[in-house]
């Protein structure tokens, strides 16, 4: 494994980037200034995470859409921070739609 400007090995600063949502994502992606993989992945926290705490915020304000889309989003934020600390824990840029390119693409500046 590479090591980063952290000092860490780059998977596990990729893994680090999901672990608290797109806080940790911001942070790695303010201090990871070479490698492009943990970059992409701090991107790709940001935005993803980013949009379902938004969107858990909004449903939170409508009492009978944060019954059922509340329940939903938070089970899909779930899988998603588990396949992706997973993914990238293994080395692998698993590129979620829309969000992976714009990732691709940020990380890469």
């Amino acid at each position: 494994m590479v090591k980063t400007s952290t000092g860490l090995e780059d998977n596990i600063a990729a893994l680090l980037c999901y672990v608290g949502w797109w806080v940790s994502g911001l942070i790695f992606f303010l201090i990871e200034s070479e490698n492009k993989f943990v970059r992409f992945h701090a991107v790709q926290s940001i935005v993803i995470f980013g949009i379902i705490n938004i969107m858990l915020i909004i449903f939170g304000w409508i009492p009978i859409l944060n019954l059922f889309m509340g329940f939903l989003v938070g089970g899909l934020a779930f899988v998603l921070w588990i396949v992706l600390m997973y993914k990238s824990y293994q080395g692998v840029i698993y590129k979620l739609p829309l969000a992976g390119d714009l990732a691709e693409k940020w990380a890469n500046k």
